[in-house]
């Protein structure tokens, strides 16, 4: 069965154009081709990744946080409650007031101390300011090397410059080294990612880069497996290009060097939205939807290709709109450009706020809205987090 699937999924109708196929591939005449089997390295690869990323987070990432001033903030720990954790790793982190207030019956605690141990109990599910930085800047350090690795490899290449290059001889396209470790360093490192998703910072695009990273993955793979090694380079350096800007962005903030964080950012958007938005699908995915269809009939290796590289587009649009509320916030003066990703850690104070607000709605539900054909005044000042 399994030998039966095997020969279905690579049959060279599904991949190749016709009269082209597998044998194509075949190493001779001291020519080398990209092969399946080649991919197998980047699973030790990836474990190599993990391993240099411990190291580096705590040799380097570290003590560069401690350089740059990263402050960790002091977080009050919830009391042990039995109940109270009960409900919230069993029911929801996030109660109603009516849930809150049977609680507190239960409990024999008061409305205000059940909000703030929920408070501090979701705080102490987040990721400290050390963590984030570390992670950001080991992303930082593999985007930035990844880039100029991948320009380096191709700054030389006719199809950098001219696009139609990409499908010259194709698939009979011989394998350079710096092409081979290009592939199974970038697919190592994605395949890494994916390991450690469940550790990393958990962002309110998470769903999304799960998406991203198998979307990747599988392009990829893909790409070398029937030699679309070309145009597999020049998406990878497009898509290099704006990442390390952004993790910088990231580290200064956690710094605090908010001006540096903002400039960074500027940057960084320009950057993205001229390489996701512009040269990705209207050079690179023009040329992967038109070109080809020139030279060969339309097969399905070449619809399941530019449908991943669609995939790829949609997220660079959904990133794009964030980004670009970001940069609104930005525009007025801000002084900070918060990553709308983020989950922000909650306060004390503010949930004193929240306490003191529904004491008001309290009193009020009891007095009536108004006073003698008046309304009740407050003289309260709102606090800002």
């Amino acid at each position: 069965m399994l030998a039966w699937l095997s020969d279905c999924f690579w049959q060279e109708r599904l991949w190749f154009p016709e009269g082209l196929g597998w044998a194509d591939l075949q190493d001779r005449d001291g020519r080398v081709y990209a092969k399946a089997s080649d991919l197998w390295v980047t699973i030790p690869l990836a474990l190599c990744f993990l391993i240099v990323r411990w190291i580096f987070e705590r040799t380097v990432a570290t003590p560069l946080a401690a350089l740059l001033g990263v402050r960790e903030k002091v977080r009050l720990r919830a009391e042990h409650n039995p109940t109270l954790e009960s409900f919230f790793c069993n029911e929801t982190k996030h109660p109603t007031q009516s849930s809150i207030e049977s609680l507190s019956k239960q409990t024999g605690h008061s409305v205000r101390q059940v909000q703030r141990w929920f408070r501090r109990r979701r705080n102490q599910d987040r990721p400290s300011l050390l963590k984030k930085f570390r992670e950001a800047s080991w992303r930082f350090t593999f985007y930035l090397l990844a880039f100029f690795a991948g320009l380096a490899s191709l700054i030389d290449k006719p199809w950098l410059y001219d696009l139609k290059e990409m499908w010259s001889g194709f698939p009979v396209l011989t394998l350079l080294p710096s092409q081979y470790w290009y592939y199974m360093i970038e697919l190592g490192f994605y395949i890494s990612l994916l390991f450690s998703v469940a550790s990393d910072v958990k962002r309110k695009d998470f769903k999304e880069q799960i998406v991203h990273h198998l979307a990747t993955i599988m392009l990829i793979s893909f790409s070398w497996c029937v030699n679309y090694i070309r145009a597999g380079t020049l998406i990878m350096l497009v898509h290099d290009a704006a990442d390390y800007l952004l993790e910088s962005a990231k580290m200064f903030n956690y710094a605090g060097w908010r001006k540096t964080c903002n400039y960074i950012f500027i940057v960084f958007a320009a950057v993205f939205i001229v390489t996701r938005l512009v040269i990705f699908p209207f050079w690179i995915m023009h040329c992967t939807w038109v070109y080809p269809v020139t030279i060969y009939p339309p097969f399905f290796g070449y619809y399941f290709f530019n449908g991943l590289l669609m995939v790829l587009q949609c997220l660079h649009i959904f990133w794009a709109v964030l980004i670009l509320r970001m940069a609104i916030k930005f525009l007025p003066g801000n002084e900070i450009v918060e990553d709308e990703r983020s989950d922000r850690e909650e306060t004390d104070e503010s949930e004193e706020e929240e306490g003191e607000k529904e004491r008001e709605r309290q009193e009020k539900t009891k007095n009536g809205p108004v006073r003698n054909g008046h309304p009740a005044l407050n003289n309260n000042h709102s606090k800002t987090e």
